[in-house]
């Protein structure tokens, strides 16, 4: 069975089952609703499991994330795996506006009674959720991006966000509109992406 080893993330076998058991939901629902590409299970495994996994430890301090876009549960879903275990007490949002995969969220953290509460509703129109750790995975452009997140980062919050090779003009595109404090923290799963930690944000004087 493989495990988190690389990302420094030290669970149960029955976690590892849990997340197994959610690959396979993944490849049984995206038949039907393109969750995820078709791939095997090892590679699964690390493109999607592991990558979302190693968000973890980057969480900041407090009882609420906050996922945007969460699509079929990456990362959120594999996030709330773990915290069953290591932190019960952290409540995840997933904001997803797709009804079949909004669907699709709600069954399968029913059926493993996670600490998730789905919203089917777009990222921009629901109320602010001022939660501490806020992530988004293939969203939009970050400069789009940060306008979901500061509606919903609580204001001494972190943002998690995912990106790939070219996340340098991302970020130089997104300080034209907006200011922020960032840690750059290289990514396991692809040596040309990064995740973008990010706080303090404050949308520019005079921008759009």
């Amino acid at each position: 069975m493989r495990d988190l080893s690389a990302v420094r993330l030290n669970v149960s076998r029955e976690t590892l089952q849990r997340l197994y058991l959610y690959c396979e939901r993944l490849e049984h629902w995206s038949a039907k609703i393109n969750l995820i590409a078709p791939a095997p299970k090892d590679l699964i495994w690390d493109r999607h499991i592991v990558d979302s996994a190693q968000l973890f430890n980057l969480r900041q301090a407090g009882g609420t994330w906050a996922d945007l876009g969460s699509g079929g549960g990456l990362p959120a879903m594999v996030l709330a795996i773990i915290a069953q275990e290591v932190e019960p007490d952290l409540r995840f949002h997933l904001v997803e506006s797709d009804v079949r995969k909004a669907a699709f969220l709600r069954i399968f953290s029913t059926e493993l009674s996670l600490n998730v509460q789905v919203h089917q509703a777009r990222a921009e129109l629901i109320a602010p959720l001022r939660a501490q750790t806020v992530s988004a995975r293939a969203l939009a452009p970050l400069d789009k991006l940060l306008s979901y997140v500061h509606r919903h980062l609580d204001p001494a919050g972190v943002a998690l966000l995912p990106k790939g090779r070219n996340h340098l003009s991302e970020i130089e595109a997104a300080r034209r509109n907006w200011s922020f404090d960032l840690d750059l923290v290289d990514s396991v799963a692809d040596q040309e992406s990064k995740i973008l930690r990010i706080g303090q944000i404050q949308r520019n004087v005079g921008s759009a």
